[in-house]
């Protein structure tokens, strides 16, 4: 299938200019927004790109079908637009997925990676697929509930109702028919071959309970970087950044922080 042509994104700058560049993509059925526990710390030494993917938050929706290379297009599209030839990319979920794509295809614009949540291949592809059919005739309240009950550990849902309101809210209001098409595009992804040609300095990361993205999808993906490095958030599900934040924000800090590799090593040489 041609790759859709790119569109604009919406997107926000923080932190000091001059400094290095990190973005920072989101979940599916999220936003921005759902980077706001680590954006202050991240933009303190960081010049912090958050956007939107298309069909998310501020973002237009364009006409389906799409394809993750569509998203990672996107993503190209503005970095262009601003002027970045090489950034550090942050991603989870399907922000993760980005991030692999873009590693693999685009490897000169990405310096380190860092992929939380995340899988190069679908657990239950199928099952995105129903759940595009389920949007399209019910709405995203059909999805809700389903889907913030495997997000967050059971002990985080109850202690912590407010902030699940909060998540709730920003996926009630993601359009159906892109969440729909966006499910689609996990449908149809298959990354795992890719994986192999990144070249970026590479972490991680899992959240220990996480049911959409079990651990052993980024045990896959740390084999098959080379070089990668795996961590695992204790007592975190799928939106680990949330749930963990403090813990989650000083483990990409310390990637991101680590000295450059020597020259002449592999950018993931230990």
């Amino acid at each position: 299938m041609a790759t859709a042509t790119p569109i604009s994104l919406n997107y926000r700058i923080e932190g000091p200019s001059g400094a290095t560049v990190l973005v920072l993509s989101h979940a599916l059925g999220l936003s921005m927004a759902m980077w706001d526990p680590q954006v202050a710390a991240l933009s303190r030494e960081f010049r912090v790109v958050r956007y939107d993917h298309r069909a998310h938050g501020g973002s237009p929706v364009p006409d389906g079908p799409y394809r993750i290379e569509d998203l990672g297009g996107d993503l190209l599209h503005l970095l262009d637009k601003l002027a970045l030839e090489r950034v550090s990319f942050c991603g989870l979920s399907l922000g993760g997925m980005v991030g692999l794509w873009l590693a693999a295809n685009a490897p000169e614009r990405v310096d380190r990676l860092v992929v939380c949540c995340t899988a190069a291949r679908m657990p239950r592809p199928e099952d995105y697929a129903a759940r595009a059919n389920l949007v399209r005739a019910q709405g995203m309240a059909a999805v809700a509930d389903t889907v913030i009950g495997r997000w967050f550990t059971p002990a985080f849902l109850t202690r912590r109702p407010d902030i699940v309101a909060g998540i709730k809210l920003l996926l009630l209001a993601t359009p159906a028919e892109g969440y729909a098409a966006t499910c689609e595009a996990l449908a149809a992804m298959d990354l795992r071959d890719d994986l192999a040609r990144i070249t970026a300095s590479t972490l991680v990361i899992t959240g220990a309970e996480d049911q959409a993205t079990p651990p052993e999808h980024a045990e896959e993906i740390a084999r098959r970087i080379p070089a990668a490095k795996l961590v695992v958030i204790a007592d975190a599900a799928h939106l680990a950044n949330v749930e963990q934040p403090e813990e989650v924000t000083k483990t990409i800090l310390g990637h991101l922080r680590a000295p450059a590799p020597a020259e002449g090593t592999s950018p993931n040489e230990p």
